[in-house]
C-alpha cells in the first residue's frame, strides 16, 4: 500500500504517490480506477492535450462479438469490459453532468459475399456455443431494421450487446472527472525517461523538470517504446504505431446501429453525422490523411450503405496512431526486474473498449500486489528475451 503524501514541490523537483504518463483515454482511466481506490495523489503527465492522440481519432465502438475471429484472450478482455460500459457511463454522467452517449441499438454484422456469409456463420457458431448474444438475419430481415442497406446484402448477424459510446465526450467525461477530485493533468510536459534507483522506479524526468514517485504507470500509446531502455531492466515492450484513416459525413439519411462489414464500417451519431473506417497502416507516426485513404474508406461505406453515404457530403477526415505490440495484445501490468513500474498500452484497436477494465486491472494489481488472473498473460514482463545456457 502507498503511503500517501501530497503533491508538492522543493528545489523544482515535484513529488507525488504516482505518475500516470500519458494522457488518452487509457491514461484518464487508470488515474480515475486509482481514485476509486483512495489513491488521489497522482499527476498525469501529458505531452500534448488530453485525449488528442488515437483516443481522439477512434469511432467509439464497442464491437467485442463482431470484431473477434475467435474465442481467445483479447475476446475475453473485451467481452468483460463491454460489460462495465454502463455502469461506467452512468457514474460518469452522475459526477460530471457529461453524457457519454452510450448508444444500446447494436451492431449488425452484413455479409455481402459468399465468403462474408462464411465467415459470419463461423461466427455465429462459436460465440453461440458460449451464450452469447447472437442473432442471424436474412437479408430482408435486416434491410427491414435498416433500409439503407444495400441491397446486394445476402444476410447480416445482429449483436444486440456490441454498442458504441462517443470517444470524444469520454474524453471529456473522464478530465472532468479527474479534476473534480482534484488529480493533476500536466498538459505539454513530455517524459524523456524513466528514473530507476537500485531496481525501482523513482519517478520520472520531463522536459521541464523531474517528478519523483514510488509508481508510474507507462500508458503512451504508440510512444511507449521510447521510454524502455535497453540499458536498464525495463522489459522491451516494443509498440508499433499503426495509422488509421478516419471520415465524418453528414448530415445523413437515420442509420440506429452500427453497420459493419469485414471491410469498413459506418457509425451513426446522435447529430445525424457518420463516422466511416478505417485503414490500418504501417508508416510510422504519420498521421497524414491520404487520397488512397479516402478512396478505400468510401469504397467501403459506399459497399454498405450507398444512398446514404452518396448523398452524405464529406465534413471532416483525421488519422490517428494505434499502438500495436508485437503479438497483437494489450500490454497491462507490473515489472517483475523494476519495483513499482507498470504498463498500461498497446490497446491497437480496442483502446476506448477496454478502457475501464484497464483500469481495474492496473489498480487492482497496484493495490494488492498480485496480477489479476486475466491480466497474467498480459504482463509487460512477457516480452523478455530468454537467455540460452
Amino acid at each position: 500500500m502507498l503511503a500517501s503524501m501530497r503533491n508538492h514541490k522543493t528545489n523544482g523537483i515535484d513529488t507525488t504517490d504516482v505518475i500516470v504518463v500519458g494522457g488518452g483515454v487509457i491514461g484518464l482511466a487508470v488515474a480515475r480506477a486509482l481514485s476509486d481506490q483512495g489513491i488521489t495523489n497522482i499527476i498525469v503527465v501529458e505531452r500534448s492535450l488530453p485525449g488528442r492522440e488515437a483516443s481522439h481519432a477512434a469511432g467509439g465502438m464497442l464491437a467485442a462479438q463482431a470484431e473477434a475471429n475467435e474465442n481467445d484472450v483479447l475476446f475475453e478482455l473485451s467481452i468483460s469490459s463491454r460489460e462495465l460500459y454502463p455502469q461506467w457511463a452512468a457514474a460518469l454522467l452522475e459526477e460530471t453532468g457529461i453524457d457519454v452517449q452510450l448508444e444500446r441499438t447494436g451492431t449488425l454484422y452484413l455479409a455481402f459475399t459468399e465468403e462474408d456469409e462464411k465467415e459470419s456463420e463461423q461466427r455465429l457458431r462459436w460465440q453461440s456455443k458460449k451464450g452469447l448474444a447472437v442473432e442471424r438475419l436474412g437479408r430482408n430481415a435486416a434491410l427491414e431494421l435498416e433500409p439503407g442497406i444495400s441491397k446486394h446484402l445476402r444476410s447480416a448477424l445482429r449483436f444486440p450487446m456490441d454498442v458504441q459510446v462517443d470517444n470524444r465526450h469520454l474524453i471529456t467525461a473522464l478530465v472532468s472527472s479527474l479534476s473534480k477530485r482534484q488529480i493533476e493533468i500536466r498538459k505539454g510536459t513530455e517524459v524523456k525517461s524513466l528514473r530507476i534507483e537500485h531496481g525501482r522506479i523513482a519517478g520520472v524526468e520531463t522536459d521541464s523538470n523531474t517528478v519523483l514517485a514510488p509508481i508510474v504507470v507507462v500508458a503512451t500509446g504508440a510512444w511507449s517504446s521510447f521510454l524502455t531502455d535497453p540499458d536498464s531492466r525495463v522489459p522491451p515492450v516494443r509498440i508499433e504505431p499503426v495509422r488509421g484513416q478516419m471520415l465524418c459525413l453528414g448530415p445523413a439519411d437515420r442509420i440506429r446501429h452500427v453497420l459493419y462489414s469485414p471491410r469498413g464500417y459506418i457509425v451513426p451519431r446522435r447529430s445525424g453525422q457518420v463516422l466511416a473506417g478505417s485503414t490500418s497502416e504501417h508508416v510510422g507516426f504519420c498521421k497524414d490523411v491520404t487520397g488512397g485513404g479516402i478512396h478505400s474508406i468510401m469504397t467501403n461505406a459506399i459497399e454498405i450503405a450507398p444512398d446514404v453515404i452518396r448523398k452524405a457530403p464529406l465534413i471532416d477526415s483525421w488519422a490517428g496512431l494505434r499502438p500495436r505490440a508485437e503479438d497483437g495484445l494489450p500490454v497491462i501490468g507490473g515489472c517483475i526486474d523494476v519495483e513499482g513500474l507498470y504498463f498500461a498500452t498497446g490497446h491497437y484497436r480496442n483502446g476506448i473498449l477496454l478502457a475501464p477494465l484497464t483500469g481495474n486491472l492496473i489498480a487492482e494489481q497496484m493495490t494488492t500486489g498480485i496480477a489479476p488472473a486475466m491480466a497474467r498473460s498480459l504482463s509487460p514482463d512477457r516480452f523478455q528475451a530468454v537467455s540460452v545456457s
